[in-house]
């Protein structure tokens, strides 16, 4: 039987044909810029407005994001292992078919194609319209070119599905505008997105540690600390309510603060994108896990920081109608863009200095999302999973051409589709879905294939592995209950994976 249908029995049996089409063209620095700058996106300037009205708490807040820090590299820890052992084009795609079967596998890679990897560029191309529309007043969610239609509130038990515009306005058209030419660009080898990826995250990098130095330096409010530090565990006490999920006490905030999280996750989010990279990778037993440990670490270590300023800044608690950054607070900057309203407190042209470094942000992410995400695509083509096209690449510059142009087209039709936000929360319930079942598999391979090599081994397993897949369940179960108008939509484009799976087999087999 053919790998395409039967997982295979070792990973010494991996076939090496399709990564030796690749240029081996990444190191140890664009490893670790491609997992930096695939973290580092908008989110980081946005999200903690929705977590801080959401928690009411500096604690909560800063929890939040501790979290998801422990959370992504404790995964990239694990990952590693399975980098190291299984360096192939595809990465989690590669680990889910070896670990759980072919079907498993596909499930993850279509749902990367429909809404994982697709709905993040996606997200992250609108994000780059929204803070280009902090300099050019025109780019906006509500400038419409064409309004095709709004899809209306439908409650179907606990759910509320559709609410959302339809169409196309000055803010997607921008954000489309830069898939696409970020797409073109990456069509023509992979140095050439490489060095994207390293100028931009070099500066992004920069930017956000810019913003940390300044905040602390110049822009430190006595009255937001004395009001946030003074009080920094108000409404998070063994008494504190939270009226969101409608539970109190302890247990209320590990609820609110999972719901909280899917803002602080999706900015995290991204990290495993050099897994995909695998077969462009020099040295990838040594470079994979290097690179996801010393990435993930540095941008973590960044996010709690910016938090830490935010706090230092602006008082949590504010007011929606305040007529200035300070009275608006963290919970309602203005469109959530908190980094933005720090550096408004310092600086009069505050507000266009960040914009101009979030675009620069936003504009690497993309292009290190775009670059990694192909990878996916061509490895199902060449297991007979996926367009046959997606699987070639091109004659002179060995990129996956269609694989590309698929998912540029995808995506284009999502940034259509959804806000930031409702974006945000389709993403993160199936992305921690396919990291829980791919952490099971470094379980299930230690017990399969005891003698397979491995170069590196997981720091901390069994124990820090099996305190991810609960944590990850309990985020899971959560969204399930209080998001369902995203999560169910989410978990309901997995499971139609299935019959889309054995239809791509069976026409595989007849054609073999």
């Amino acid at each position: 039987m053919s790998t395409e249908t039967q997982p295979l029995a070792s990973t010494h049996a991996l076939p090496a044909t399709q990564d030796q089409e690749f240029v081996k063209g990444l190191g140890l620095m664009s490893s670790t810029t491609l997992v930096m700058g695939s973290m580092i996106g908008s989110g980081i300037f946005i999200v903690s407005a929705d977590i801080a009205r959401q928690t009411a708490s500096p604690a909560l807040l800063i929890i939040a994001w501790l979290v998801t820090g422990f959370m992504t590299i404790t995964a990239a820890l694990a990952y590693g292992e399975l980098a190291a052992m299984m360096p192939r084009a595809g990465g989690q795609y590669v680990y889910l078919r070896e670990a759980l079967g072919p079907l498993w596998g596909f499930l993850y890679g279509w749902t990367l194609f429909m809404v994982i990897q697709t709905g993040t560029i996606a997200a992250v191309g609108v994000a780059f319209g929204k803070f280009l529309g902090v300099m050019v007043p025109g780019v906006s969610s509500s400038h419409w070119i064409l309004h095709l239609w709004k899809v209306p509130a439908i409650h179907v038990g606990p759910m509320i599905l559709g609410n959302m515009d339809v169409g196309l306005n000055t803010q997607n058209l921008v954000g489309i505008v830069i898939i696409i030419f970020l797409t073109v660009v990456n069509l023509f080898g992979l140095k050439t997105g490489a060095m994207v990826q390293n100028v931009f995250t070099v500066a992004k990098t920069a930017a956000l540690l810019g913003l940390v130095v300044i905040g602390y330096a110049l822009a430190r409010n006595p009255q937001a600390i004395a009001a946030n530090f003074s009080h920094f565990w108000m409404n998070s006490g063994s008494h504190a309510i939270f009226p969101s999920v409608g539970l109190t006490g302890l247990f209320g905030a590990m609820v609110v603060v999972a719901v909280s999280q899917v803002g602080s996750l999706f900015s995290s989010d991204a990290w495993n994108n050099v897994t995909f990279t695998a077969g462009e990778v020099k040295n990838p037993s040594r470079n994979l896990p290097l690179s996801l440990a010393l990435g993930t670490g540095a941008v973590i270590a960044l996010y709690v920081a910016a938090n830490f300023v935010y706090l230092s800044v602006l008082p949590l608690i504010g007011d929606p109608h305040g007529s200035s950054v300070l009275a608006r607070g963290i919970q309602y900057a203005t469109e959530d863009r908190v980094a933005t309203a720090v550096m408004q407190v310092r600086f009069a042209a505050g507000a266009s200095l960040m914009a101009a470094a979030i675009l620069i942000s936003t504009f690497g992410c993309a292009n290190g999302l775009i670059l990694a995400g192909a990878r996916v695509y061509y490895a199902m083509a060449k297991d007979g999973l996926f367009f046959t096209k997606a699987g070639r690449l091109h004659p002179t510059y060995k990129t996956p051409t269609w694989s590309l142009a698929v998912q540029c087209v995808w995506t284009c039709i999502l940034c259509v589709s959804g806000t930031y936000g409702q974006l945000l929360d389709y993403i993160i319930f199936a992305v921690l879905v396919f990291y829980i079942l791919t952490i099971i598999g470094l379980f299930v391979l230690r017990r399969t294939q005891p003698g397979a090599v491995r170069p590196y081994r997981a720091v901390g397993y069994p124990v820090l592995p099996a305190i991810y897949i609960v944590m990850a369940l309990f985020i899971d179960v959560v969204l399930l209950r209080y998001k369902p108008q995203y999560t169910w939509p989410g978990l309901i484009i997995v499971l139609c994976g299935i019959p889309v799976y054995y239809l791509w087999s069976r026409r595989e087999r007849v054609s073999a």
